[in-house]
């Protein structure tokens, strides 16, 4: 009686089925690769390709087979002649640190980037062709649904180039409320930028205390406009109100107190090894690269490049504010992650200035075929009436041209390509997203590091599919 390596009785050969036998007649090793292969042709189950969605796009051009005279399996030989294999797995869209629906597909040598392929479109609408079919004001909203962190500033932008078409300047007040609201935001999104980024590699207390903060934002986004995400306040001619009472002081308090947040954030992350680990000298980036690669905001100025289009190209009430620009050395994720930082303490010294300094007045232009008229005057006047009956059912005309405009969003440059026919509709409207811009470089510094500090890389880059797919 047989028995195996743990004792137990083997059946006799005799009393195997005829293909039990066949298979344990074949079943014995090889002599040599070539023979290997010969057996490998002849199963054509095992020489049949898998089936399934390729991550590869030279996929399914060669068989099992084809592919082992790749390795060269001559043992004295073997280090110095073997191929290197890489493998390719998808990161995303569904991962929690994609930021929404990326879907990356990278080519690795065990742990490190050798190449990155992002696939975007997920969260295509065609913004830019509904836009033509509407009016400028039915435009409008469609604005904070692109970058759906940074509402307003995405307003802002495309207020500003149809006020350059209409040949209008918005009244003081409106611009210093602009202004302020445009900080408030830049607040906004820069807490979700660093707290995410911070939860992505490990640390969650911070996420938790900024969003007590952005809670705060929120409610004076709701108090003013009526909306907590989708404001739809910032529009051409000025703003849809002006603030509620008691609004401004509350704003003021606020930024008085945040310091102190900011503070206990940075005492977190700031010096802590871990996180210094994990974002120095990780997705480095040169300011001749990046200018290469048209990058803006954080991601230009963290390489060492003083662009702030607040500065070099003032607008609304930004050249009559004082604040500094930050500006990084090393262009790797701990610098960016700094740079955020201290906008926030600019941001609360721009805020507080426009409270000190906002001027009474007219929060919008007053001619009634941009901006609707008062309710009183439409119960009392029926010019008033026929112009908001016109306003609201045919829009206002923009005279023939095209303009770009752009401004300094929280997540770089956002601008604004807008041509008119002379219709009450956009002939067309081209949207430069920041984002856009930024995905397209993350191939260049993701290469050549591990696969955890892509998650870093795409953190630092503050993305939001909703600008970049449009």
């Amino acid at each position: 009686m047989l028995r195996s390596s743990v004792g137990r009785a083997l059946r006799p050969v005799q009393s195997l089925s005829a293909a039990q036998r066949r298979l344990l007649s074949s079943s014995r090793v090889c002599a040599n690769v070539s023979e290997f292969k010969e057996n490998l042709r002849e199963n054509a189950m095992l020489n049949k390709p898998p089936i399934g969605a390729p991550l590869d796009k030279e996929f399914g051009k060669t068989s099992f087979v084809e592919d082992l005279s790749m390795v060269d399996h001559d043992a004295e030989a073997h280090t110095a002649n073997t191929k290197i294999r890489h493998f390719t797995i998808n990161f995303g869209p569904q991962h929690p640190a994609a930021h929404g629906v990326l879907r990356l597909i990278l080519e690795l040598n065990g742990e490190e980037i050798v190449r990155s392929d992002p696939h975007i479109g997920l969260l295509h609408r065609g913004t830019e062709k509904l836009i033509e079919y509407k009016t400028y004001q039915q435009a409008l909203p469609y604005f904070d649904r692109l970058d759906y962190v940074s509402m307003m500033t995405n307003e802002q932008v495309f207020s500003l180039a149809v006020e350059k078409m209409l040949n209008i300047e918005v009244p003081l007040r409106g611009q210093y409320i602009r202004t302020m609201f445009g900080e408030i935001t830049r607040v906004l999104n820069h807490l979700m930028s660093v707290l995410s980024h911070a939860m992505d590699v490990g640390a969650l207390t911070p996420f938790l205390w900024g969003f007590e903060e952005r809670e705060k934002l929120m409610e004076f986004y709701e108090r003013v406009s009526g909306a907590r995400l989708h404001a739809a306040y910032v529009r051409p001619g000025g703003v849809s109100q002006d603030l509620p009472a008691g609004l401004l002081d509350d704003i003021y308090m606020w930024a008085t107190q945040f310091g102190d947040r900011i503070d206990e954030i940075e005492e977190l992350l700031t010096d802590n090894r871990i996180w210094q680990f994990r974002t120095k000298n990780v997705g480095i980036i040169s300011a001749e690269d990046a200018l290469d690669y048209s990058l803006s905001g954080v991601m230009l100025r963290g390489s060492g490049v003083p662009w702030d289009v607040r500065k070099n190209q003032p607008y609304d009430a930004y050249d009559k504010v004082e604040f500094d620009v930050p500006v990084g050395v090393n262009g790797d994720c701990y610098d960016r992650y700094l740079i955020r930082m201290a906008e926030f303490r600019q941001s609360l010294r721009i805020i507080e200035q426009c409270c000190n300094q906002m001027p009474a007045g007219p929060v919008k232009v007053e001619d009634y075929k941009i901006n609707p008229p008062p309710r009183s005057a439409m119960k009392e006047d029926m010019e008033a009436l026929i112009h908001h009956f016109l306003l609201w059912t045919k829009g206002y005309s923009v005279p023939p041209g095209e303009t770009y405009t752009a401004i300094e969003a929280p997540k770089g440059e956002m601008g604004v390509y807008v041509v008119s026919d002379g219709t009450e509709r956009p002939y067309r409207c081209k949207i430069r997203a920041p984002g856009f811009a930024h995905l397209q470089v993350f191939d260049h510094i993701a290469r050549n590091h591990f696969l955890p500090d892509a998650v870093a890389i795409i953190g630092t880059m503050d993305l939001v599919f909703g600008e970049v797919d449009r």
